[in-house]
C-alpha cells in the first residue's frame, strides 16, 4: 500500500508542471486526496484537495487560478496541474489520502521537488 508522486522538477516563472499521485495497493477514488508542500524550516502548507465521492475541490489563495487538482479513477492517480509558476512556489511536494473530512490522512506520498526560477 502506497503513494507514489512524481513530476516535479525545474521550471521558470510563468511555466507548467503537473505532478501526479499514483496509488497501489488500495482504490484511491474511494479517497480524499490532498496535495501539501513544504519549504525546509517552514511548517507544512496544504495546496490543493479533491474530495472521494463528490469531487470538489478546494485550492489554497496562495494558489487559486493557477493550479487544478484532478482526479483519473480509472488510472487510480489524482494530478495536480500547476500553471503560471511563481518562485515562491518552489518546495517539496506531497500527496496524502484519507478516508474523509474526519479521518486523518493515512497514506503519504515520498514527496517531489519543485524548483521555480525567476
Amino acid at each position: 500500500v502506497q503513494l507514489q508522486a512524481c513530476g516535479g522538477g525545474s521550471a521558470q516563472t510563468g511555466q507548467s508542471l503537473r505532478l501526479s499521485c499514483a496509488a497501489s495497493g488500495f482504490t484511491l477514488g474511494d479517497y480524499a486526496v490532498g496535495w501539501f508542500r513544504q519549504v525546509p524550516g517552514k511548517e507544512r502548507e496544504g495546496v490543493s484537495c479533491v474530495g472521494a465521492n463528490d469531487g470538489s475541490t478546494y485550492h489554497a489563495e496562495s494558489v487559486r487560478g493557477r493550479f487544478t487538482i484532478s482526479r483519473d479513477n480509472a488510472k487510480n492517480t489524482v494530478y495536480l496541474q500547476m500553471n503560471g509558476l511563481k518562485p515562491e512556489d518552489t518546495a517539496v511536494y506531497y500527496c496524502a489520502a484519507r478516508r474523509g473530512p474526519n479521518h486523518d490522512f493515512d497514506y503519504w506520498g515520498q514527496g517531489t521537488l519543485v524548483t521555480v526560477s525567476s
